[in-house]
């Protein structure tokens, strides 16, 4: 799978995350602190493997804004 960068935390220093991609195949990916068991457990049935990140509603935005950009380019 091939990952595009869409946004990324500005605070991050340019290291870590959060951050927000599109795949190859369309699909977004992010990155972000894994929640843990507790805040997990609020989670609505999660599957096996699935894992839940937190993550700052700004850098979604940002990264649906260039997604977008990107579709009609």
């Amino acid at each position: 799978m091939k990952l595009t960068l869409l946004a990324k935390d500005k605070l991050s220093g340019g290291k870590g995350c959060p951050s927000v991609y599109v795949a190859d195949t369309g699909d977004l990916v992010v990155q972000g602190v894994e929640l843990t068991g507790s805040e997990m457990s609020e989670v609505q049935n999660p599957l096996e493997g699935e894992a839940a990140v937190r993550i700052d509603p700004e850098i979604v935005i940002e990264a649906i804004e260039r997604f977008r950009q990107s579709e009609t380019a």
